[in-house]
């Protein structure tokens, strides 16, 4: 049986910290996808709306406001997709979109329809990309940058591993921070003893930080899911994590 993974792609790996959604990223997690699909099956939880809108399009206000950001989310999702949808059809690989809000969660027959539908997508080889639905629902736009959003899905899908792509190799001690190259993390168990080693500081583009991505591994730790934190930015991180070719943090249950 094949092993399940949920892989969270934030806004600033998908733009490879410039100010464009990369094609280039997104054909790196096709490729990677498709090598791996004979052993796992793939759920992916995906940021960048907002920043694919801004490549076409820029509002009043700047886009800080929330109901700017959520109708950049509007105009910027068919994009996302449509990019997700070519570069993958390339590869032989099929995608499908998924928009999901907080409530949808604390709803139990909701829960049991996204269940069901993502259940019956992967079993017909079709890849799930997870999105907030921004239009109805602000929690990640503001907070967290789905990584949230990933935990509670990873929970619900009984995923057997979630991987969070961020631009670091994983969450470095605290006392190396300002050292040249930061001491990853291998492993860790304890949520409490990990978050005193994160700071607060978020991406340009997305709106999470290494604080909500504990956060994430803890909805995830008590679903009894592994958490890793991987360096999205680099080519072919998830090959090589699983691999055991990278640094990464994993978070272990």
């Amino acid at each position: 049986m094949k092993r399940r993974i949920l892989i969270k792609i934030g806004s600033n790996t998908l733009t490879k910290e410039t100010d464009q959604i990369s094609r280039g990223k997104i054909e790196d997690i096709g490729r990677q996808i498709a090598l791996l699909k004979v052993d796992y099956e793939f759920i992916v939880v995906s940021s960048g709306a907002i920043a694919a809108a801004k490549q076409f399009v820029k509002l009043e206000h700047n886009g800080e406001e929330i109901n700017v950001k959520q109708a950049l989310a509007a105009i910027g999702q068919p994009h996302l997709m449509r990019m997700f949808q070519e570069s993958f059809r390339e590869l032989g690989l099929f995608a499908a979109q998924c928009l999901l809000s907080y409530s949808d969660f604390e709803n139990p027959k909701s829960k049991a329809n996204i269940k069901n539908t993502i259940d019956v997508l992967v079993s017909n080889n079709f890849i799930p990309i997870i999105n907030e639905n921004d239009t109805v629902a602000a929690d990640e736009i503001q907070f967290g940058d789905n990584d949230k959003l990933a935990a509670l899905t990873a929970s619900l899908l009984h995923a057997d591993l979630l991987i969070i792509a961020t631009n670091t190799d994983g969450i470095y001690t605290k006392v190396s921070l300002k050292d040249t190259h930061p001491k990853t993390i291998p492993s860790i168990t304890d949520i409490d003893a990990l978050a005193k080693e994160v700071g607060d500081e978020k991406s340009s583009h997305g709106t999470g930080g290494m604080q909500s991505k504990i956060e994430a591994a803890t909805i995830a730790q008590k679903a009894g899911i592994e958490t890793w934190i991987v360096n999205g930015l680099k080519d072919n991180f998830m090959v090589d994590a699983l691999n055991g070719n990278s640094e990464h943090t994993k978070i272990t249950v």
